[in-house]
């Protein structure tokens, strides 16, 4: 039986595009199903498998309630919702293998919240030609494994270079839909654990002690997405338990900063009852990209991280608050749970002569959290630096201590 993919596209300005997609799709073998989203006109050169009046329903609304809700934006959000619901039937019931979306901001934006929906391991193609530029790529990629294709030029027209890009995207679907490999049960014991570019070595020495230990550690980047990402994944029971190592995304939010890991992150695994040693990486600094300092933090210290990300040092009353908040989030946790604090320095340039040594600060981290944290959750201090390969072999010896007292 054909795989299928599902076409997602405003049909009343990209009907011609999307047929040509979907012809060549055709060509290589491949079933469609082609989903109308566009709201005020009717398709143009293209009859879709799912017209707009039908899939406009799936959320409670309808195609007429969209065209009167008073403004573009509450219309795209009504006809995103519905979308979603859509396309969670059509993989719920069988009916899709990959999915595409093409559209311009609108369009791309209700397209991608659709492919969201999906698990990790279906493929999911967006085209559009706002992926390039000064744009928030979240409302593009969100948590999910998203291939995004840069159109460049507008999707209007098929023109030489269109076509091209389009045959291509066609062509890495089908080599997807084939040979691509879907999201599976882990059959050993993975563990997640959370790193910067400021904790690598450690990790990796953290890695390579619980690997010798019969662990498999699955990384995440913890740049505001890997985190809420590696939670998600721990809820489809990715994971034994998680190594919690780099908590800065529960920093960045309080200040602004692009490293925000949302109001649930650090408290989804404890929710699980999973078995996590939490440390406090990287929270001595939010992040921001090269410029956009907001006036009220640009007499702080300052870490030029690479040439587009500047590090801005948390202040002593920050920390302070940082450690009420890790208390607020660990505390209700239903598994074991073990902190583990460096006392050298949280963060590359938290050293003695670095721009971001400040003991008395992290100090007051400590002192908040040893006075709120719920008193059956051990504290551990350790007189070294957060990014030594010797913390990062003690962290993982410390989780394999807490998954063995688990099972005794």
């Amino acid at each position: 039986m054909a795989k299928t993919v599902v076409i997602i596209g405003t049909l009343d300005t990209k009907g011609p595009e999307i047929a040509y997609l979907r012809d060549r799709l055709h060509e290589l073998g491949l079933s469609t199903i082609v989903i109308d989203s566009g709201i005020l006109g009717e398709p143009l050169e293209i009859v879709p498998d799912v017209p707009h009046e039908q899939s406009a329903t799936y959320a409670g609304s309808n195609l007429e309630t969209m065209r009167t809700a008073g403004s573009r934006g509450k219309a795209v959000d009504l006809m995103r919702e519905s979308l979603k619901n859509l396309v969670s039937e059509l993989y719920r019931t069988g009916r899709l293998d990959a999915i595409v979306s093409m559209g311009g901001a609108e369009g791309a934006v209700m397209g991608a919240a659709a492919m969201m929906v999906l698990p990790v391991g279906v493929p999911k193609v967006l085209v559009s030609p706002i992926a390039s530029g000064y744009h928030y790529f979240a409302p593009l990629v969100g948590t999910r494994d998203m291939m995004i294709v840069h159109s460049v030029v507008d999707i209007l027209g098929l023109n030489p270079i269109a076509c091209s890009i389009f045959d291509n995207v066609a062509a890495a679907l089908y080599g997807m839909a084939l040979h691509g490999r879907g999201l599976v049960a882990p059959k050993g014991r993975n563990i997640a654990i959370t790193m910067l570019g400021n904790t690598t070595t450690a990790v990796m020495a953290a890695k390579e002690r619980l690997e010798r230990a019969g662990f498999e550690a699955v990384i995440f980047h913890s740049n505001g997405v890997g985190g809420p990402a590696m939670e998600e994944l721990a809820m489809q029971n990715q994971f034994v338990g998680v190594i919690d190592f780099t908590t800065n995304e529960v920093y960045d939010p309080l200040v602004g900063g692009i490293h925000d890991g949302g109001p649930d992150r650090l408290e989804v695994i404890g929710r699980l009852g999973l078995p996590q040693v939490v440390v406090p990486g990287c929270i001595d600094f939010s992040v921001w990209n090269a410029g956009t300092v907001p006036e009220e933090l640009r007499s702080r210290p300052k870490y030029d991280h690479n040439p587009e990300y500047v590090l801005v040092r948390a202040s002593s009353d920050e920390m302070a608050e940082l450690g009420r908040i890790f208390a607020r989030k660990l505390n209700p946790a239903q598994g074991p749970v073990k902190m583990v604090i460096p006392l050298r320095g949280l963060s590359i340039p938290n050293v003695p002569e670095g721009v971001f040594w400040d003991p008395e600060a992290d100090g007051r981290f400590i002192g908040e959290l040893k006075q709120h944290l719920r008193t059956d959750i051990p504290i551990e201090l350790y007189d070294c630096h957060v990014n030594d390969p010797s913390f990062g072999i003690a962290v993982a010896d410390l989780f394999i201590q807490l998954t063995e007292s688990q099972q005794t």
